[in-house]
């Protein structure tokens, strides 16, 4: 067999495995992120992974293709966490106030998912979680805080409901310890289950409480944000190790800022199967608005409980927004 004949074989191979792994990528690129908090480190192990799994094909039992993929996944991600060590820590100290706001133990590399890449998954029937509670800001935040292991065990038995013989098999391990570490992983969990009080997505209730956030918010309406949020709500700002507690305290802390008021404009979307907003301020200079960044509402009832800034501007466009607006 001569080389062409060799490399059109090789090809041809390649987009058959292509093709086969396809219908699972999205669902992988959500279980990484699940496990590693950032969209982008995520996105990185997936390539690892599925070039992994294209130089193992040989050794695939041909059982459950979902299966095998998850096991290499997983265990990417454990490899990818290992290898990181501990994240670098904040340089504030804990219960320190800078300008209102207070130090934040909350991980630093959050970063918001895109609802257009949430596909919906079939979960078995061990799973304890819905799909929409299992990728919410609070939940994905909540598994960062959790050993590695214990991370991996609870997002495959209770996300994804997987048995726990066949994760003791993906993580090489014993069903005892599975069942161990899956014990740990609950107690430890800093947000249980999401709770039923929060407003459906795309609902009538939903687009209600996100209409007056914003009037609140464009209108610079300190009394009616103060309304909107619950008396123990929460406004992080990751990559940033800060955050301001109770909704006076965060009125207050808006009160000083420029990216809120009747020159700010909102661009709706959604992240995390939350109502989402990338927002722009005015250019001085130029007949523009630049991005700022991306707010993410957790709501609940007809309150919201945090507001989640991400400051970072590149974030915009894995959401299919601009960088710039034009002023009309």
């Amino acid at each position: 067999m001569d080389e062409s004949t060799l490399e059109r074989d090789r090809a041809g191979e390649a987009d058959a495995f292509q093709e086969l792994v396809e219908s699972h990528r999205r669902e992988l690129l959500v279980h990484c992120y699940r496990n590693l908090g950032s969209l982008q480190d995520a996105e990185d192990v997936l390539q690892e992974v599925l070039l992994s799994a294209w130089q193992a094909l040989d050794r695939f039992d041909g059982q459950s293709l979902r299966a095998w993929l998850y096991r290499i996944a997983t265990n990417r991600c454990l490899n990818y966490l290992r290898d990181e060590g501990r994240r670098p820590e904040s340089a504030l100290v804990a219960g320190s106030v800078i300008d209102g706001l207070v130090s934040s133990d909350e991980p630093w590399w959050l970063e918001p998912y895109p609802d257009a890449l949430i596909d919906d998954v079939t979960a078995g029937p061990e799973a304890r979680y819905e799909a929409r509670e299992s990728i919410a800001l609070s939940f994905v935040t909540s598994l960062q805080h959790l050993p590695p292991q214990q991370r991996a065990v609870l997002v495959l038995r209770d996300v994804l409901g997987f048995p726990a013989a066949e994760v003791a098999e993906m993580l090489e391990t014993t069903r005892t310890s599975v069942n161990s570490a899956l014990i740990r992983a609950r107690n430890g969990l800093r947000s249980e289950k999401a709770p039923d009080r929060v407003p459906l997505p795309n609902s009538a209730a939903e687009k209600e409480v996100v209409d007056r956030f914003v009037n609140a918010f464009q209108d610079g309406d300190l009394d009616q944000m103060v309304a909107l949020l619950t008396s123990d709500a929460k406004f992080a700002m990751p990559p940033e190790p800060l955050e301001c507690n109770g909704s006076r305290a965060i009125a207050e802390y808006l009160r000083g800022r420029s990216w809120w008021g009747q020159d700010l404009k909102l661009v709706p979307t959604r992240a995390n199967g939350q109502p989402a907003f990338g927002y722009y301020l005015p250019d001085p200079n130029s007949p523009i608005w630049r991005a700022r960044g991306l707010l993410v509402l957790t709501l609940a009832e007809d309150q919201i409980s945090t507001i989640t800034r991400f400051g970072d501007r590149d974030v915009l466009a894995r959401f299919g927004l601009p960088r710039t607006l034009a002023k009309t």
